[in-house]
């Protein structure tokens, strides 16, 4: 019998090993690499969409629920954007060896800040198998091995995925081993995998709270921890009401199983008798439910095909994932500021206003990693911030936060030049 641990131990040896030889491999090479792995994504397609529907299947006839069962689902059009996002990726400027803060002592020394990989980076998440991929390729580019533990119901997704991604990167010249996958879905190796300290240098989880709370809780090297996106929308009394209709349409609709979906519309009451109908006639045609504060539903009630229900305290801080939002009127932008305070998970906020004032604000008080004027806060994303692509969305303060891409996964290390100074 396969001594798992043992195993899981060999792959992080071989992993760290790897890092060595990988944090010196020319950018040529990392950008070939990444080209195979696009290229091989579209000729695999079949292949890969075979094993995630097998995967789709188990997981629906397990009773996941339909958010979940979205982010698992591939199809050919997502597995274009994969490639597309690879090839994003490789476009980017490598940050490894990057030379920053240069300056020159009046003792004549040389000192400046050189940008290398952090080493091992090692993904414990769940449910999207398009992770394995950007997660891969991010590591890849910035010179870092990685270690990669997917969820029981992505295995065999995974697992096509990873061997996509190996022989891609092997055959352009990636040291072997860079890339490790954890294909045994027994929890207990992942508990085994955040204790090793002396392979792993960081861990970054993507998946739900409970996740995330066990693995901050459990590693004993460093944890970048987020993705919990309880986003507000607060719309002022100064908003452009077509505007705000438009753009809490898309941050609920557009897709609302992530976690860059709006789950709260907070409302000044000076506007709310003109807004909130509008708005609320819009979000029905997306089918959205509406668990509204007694202010709201009175504005909203007369319109008899809206799905309505009264708030209950536990909607406010609730990431829904679902086609469901709160809905608030507050008296004043200092109380929508209280509101987001107390209820924001410190990932996406946003603010509609014409008033530069009340804007500027938002932006300078909300403490959030994504502070938005007049945007919907779904553009939280690696890609849409010119970043390629990311392996997650830190919500904490460090060493990264908001859209983890390239630098995010580089540290710095001093470089000092001299001509036989020695210090007095």
């Amino acid at each position: 019998m396969i001594d798992i641990f043992a195993e899981l131990e060999n792959k992080a040896r071989w992993a760290k090993g790897a890092s060595h030889r990988l944090a010196f491999i020319s950018t040529e090479i990392k950008n070939k690499a990444l080209h195979n792995i696009s290229h091989d994504l579209i000729k695999r397609s079949a292949e890969i969409l075979t094993a995630n529907s097998q995967d789709y299947k188990e997981a629906q006839a397990s009773g996941m629920n339909g958010a979940m069962l979205d982010r698992l689902m591939l199809n050919e059009a997502r597995i274009d954007s994969m490639a597309n996002d690879v090839l994003a990726v490789a476009g980017l400027q490598d940050p490894v060896g990057e030379m920053m803060d240069n300056r020159t002592m009046p003792n004549g020394l040389t000192i400046g800040k050189k940008r290398v990989p952090l080493g091992v980076i090692g993904a414990v998440y769940e449910s999207r198998p398009n992770v394995t991929i950007d997660i891969s390729v991010l590591c890849l580019k910035s010179g870092n091995a990685v270690i990669l533990r997917g969820g029981k119901e992505t295995i065999r997704s995974n697992k096509t995925l990873v061997k996509v991604v190996q022989e891609a990167a092997y055959r352009a010249g990636i040291p072997e081993g860079a890339v490790q996958f954890i294909d045994n879905s027994e929890h207990a190796l992942v508990e085994r995998m955040l204790k090793l300290k002396q392979y792993i240098d960081l861990i970054i989880p993507r998946g739900g709270a409970a996740l995330i709370k066990f693995v901050a809780e459990t590693a004993n090297m460093p944890v970048v921890t987020g993705g919990i996106g309880v986003c507000h929308t607060y719309v002022d009394k100064s908003a452009d009401i077509q505007k705000a209709v438009a753009i809490v349409y898309n941050a609920k609709v557009q897709r609302p199983t992530v976690c860059n979906a709006l789950d709260s519309v907070i409302v000044h009451k000076d506007i709310a008798a003109e807004y909130l109908p509008l708005m609320g006639e819009e979000l029905n045609k997306g089918g959205v439910e509406m668990h509204c504060d007694e202010r709201a539903i009175s504005l909203l009630n007369k319109n008899k095909k809206l799905k309505l229900k009264p708030a209950v305290d536990e909607d406010w801080g609730k990431e829904f994932l679902e086609l469901i939002a709160a809905v608030k009127v507050v008296d004043s932008l200092d109380d929508a500021l209280a509101h987001i305070d107390k209820y924001g998970s410190g990932h996406s906020e946003a603010i509609i206003t014409e008033n530069y004032t009340s804007g500027m604000r938002f932006l300078n008080e909300v403490d959030a990693a994504c502070v938005y004027l007049n945007a919907s806060t779904r553009f939280t994303d690696g890609g849409q911030f010119g970043l390629g692509a990311e392996v997650g969305i830190s919500t904490q303060k460090f060493h990264a936060r908001g859209p983890l891409g390239l630098r995010e996964l580089t540290t710095y290390k001093w470089i000092i030049m001299g001509n036989g100074q020695t210090r007095p």
